[in-house]
């Protein structure tokens, strides 16, 4: 049975990108453009890893993250920040909000695949 991966990601062509590349490499996806859909999901549907970008509209991935880590009632299934944010600040504060593993944009497609097997593992 594939994996279910949650990919939170308001641009259109990153989450057409990326829907397509997981899903020729076997998983199963579902996608939501803000957090807040992102959150929703994620309590109604199990999954097993969110791919959370963090500069989203409204509610931003680094509080998706904590929302999710603080909240004993969601899931806790493993995240990986997917993001343009590079600086060593920047990831430092994603893993202290609760995030997994950390890709950056433009995605390196090796990067992410080796990051997703290290968090389902």
């Amino acid at each position: 049975m594939p994996h279910t991966l949650l990919l939170v990601e308001d641009t259109l062509d990153n989450r057409k990108f990326l829907t397509r590349l997981l899903t020729f490499y076997g998983y199963q996806m579902l996608e939501a453009t803000n957090a807040l859909d992102g959150l929703a999901l994620l309590r109604d549907t199990p999954v097993d890893l969110v791919l959370m970008d963090l500069s989203l509209p409204g509610m931003d991935g680094w509080t998706a993250m904590r929302t999710i880590r603080s909240d004993a009632t969601l899931p806790q299934p493993p995240i990986i920040a997917l993001t343009g944010h590079a600086l060593p600040d920047d990831v430092a504060n994603a893993y202290a909000a609760g995030c997994d593993g950390y890709v950056t944009k433009p995605v390196d497609i090796d990067q992410l695949l080796a990051e997703i097997q290290r968090c389902l593992s």
